[in-house]
C-alpha cells in the first residue's frame, strides 16, 4: 500500500498531492491533520470514483482510497 504524508500542508495542497499519488495506483493511505484535507480529500475521491474510509490517530487523521 502506497502511503502520502500531507500533513503541514494547507488545501488544496493535499487534494493535489492526492491526485498525483493515485496515478501510482490504489489503495492509498493519506495522512493529514484537520479535518479541512480530510473533506477536501474524500469529496475529491469520490467524484473521481474511488471509495474512502478515515480514522482519526491520534491528533492526525488517516484515510485509506480504493477502487
Amino acid at each position: 500500500m502506497n502511503t502520502l504524508d500531507a500533513r503541514g500542508y494547507s488545501c488544496p495542497e493535499p487534494v493535489i498531492m492526492t491526485r498525483a499519488a493515485l496515478e501510482k495506483g490504489t489503495p492509498l493511505t493519506v495522512l493529514v491533520d484537520s479535518m479541512t484535507p480530510v473533506n477536501n480529500i474524500t469529496r475529491f475521491a469520490v467524484n473521481a470514483g474511488y471509495k474512502v474510509t478515515h480514522k482519526a490517530v491520534g491528533e492526525d487523521f488517516e484515510l485509506t482510497i480504493s477502487k
